[in-house]
């Protein structure tokens, strides 16, 4: 492994420690009213980064030999422009989720959010809130998608690839630690930020998702549209005028 894909790897854990289950559903914990159960917390962000883990591991497992079996359908034509296609519809479904107004916090997740951390509510239950956080946000795992890739590209030992994807895993919900830390230590000083934290993510959720799906649209599309040649056949008819 080499310092450029750590830095990569570490930029993309901090993208995807700012999601809907990474981030926002903790500080939702937080700010519950009542003693904040903290033991509680860090089973939610445990089964979260468990679930990332183990996806992971068996996405890596699976990438070499599943590419080195279609990779001579990646090459053919009808492949390109199904990416090229695949690529429009998420730039599509980008500006259209992006202009979503974002409305009240969904009630069933609050009341969940309310057992949780009064403790009326089994570990099993807080298990499934982490389990359907993220698979509520399964779409914009892009992030991770893509550190997945960068992995499967380096051609790592299996168990050197755990460790890495252990760490990145890790990454991602120190955020949400740190805070945690601080909100047990100075409960007075970090409750603002909570808020404050708590109110922007929600109001910029659509945008963030639709800022996501553009960018993977963007890049799906110019690849294809790149070994289509008809970038080339842009030019050429630039030049032909």
């Amino acid at each position: 492994m080499n310092a450029g894909l750590i830095g990569s790897l570490v930029l993309l854990a901090l993208i995807d420690s700012t999601s809907f289950g990474t981030l926002l559903i903790p500080i939702w914990m937080m700010l519950a009213p009542g003693r904040l159960h903290a033991s509680r917390l860090l089973v939610f962000l445990g089964t979260v980064a468990v679930f990332y883990l183990v996806l992971g591991v068996a996405l890596t497992a699976g990438a070499a030999a599943l590419l080195d079996d279609i990779r001579p359908l990646l090459d053919t034509t009808p492949f390109q422009v199904v990416q090229l296609l695949l690529g429009i519809v998420l730039l599509v479904l980008a500006f259209r989720t992006g202009r979503k107004k974002e409305g009240a916090e969904p009630g069933r997740l609050m009341r969940w959010r309310e057992r949780a951390m009064t403790g009326e509510g089994s570990s099993k239950a807080l298990i499934a809130l982490a389990l359907t956080a993220v698979t509520l946000e399964a779409a914009t795992m892009l992030p991770y998608l893509a550190a997945i890739g960068l992995l499967s590209a380096a051609e790592l030992a299996l168990p050197l690839t755990a460790a890495v994807l252990a760490g990145y895993c890790l990454v991602m919900i120190l955020p949400a630690l740190v805070l945690l830390g601080a909100r047990i230590v100075a409960a007075n000083a970090v409750q603002p930020l909570l808020v404050w934290v708590n109110g922007w993510m929600t109001r910029s959720a659509a945008e963030t998702t639709g800022w996501i799906l553009g960018i993977a649209g963007f890049l799906l599309a110019s690849n294809a549209a790149r070994e289509l040649g008809l970038f080339d056949a842009i030019d050429t008819l630039s030049g032909a005028k």
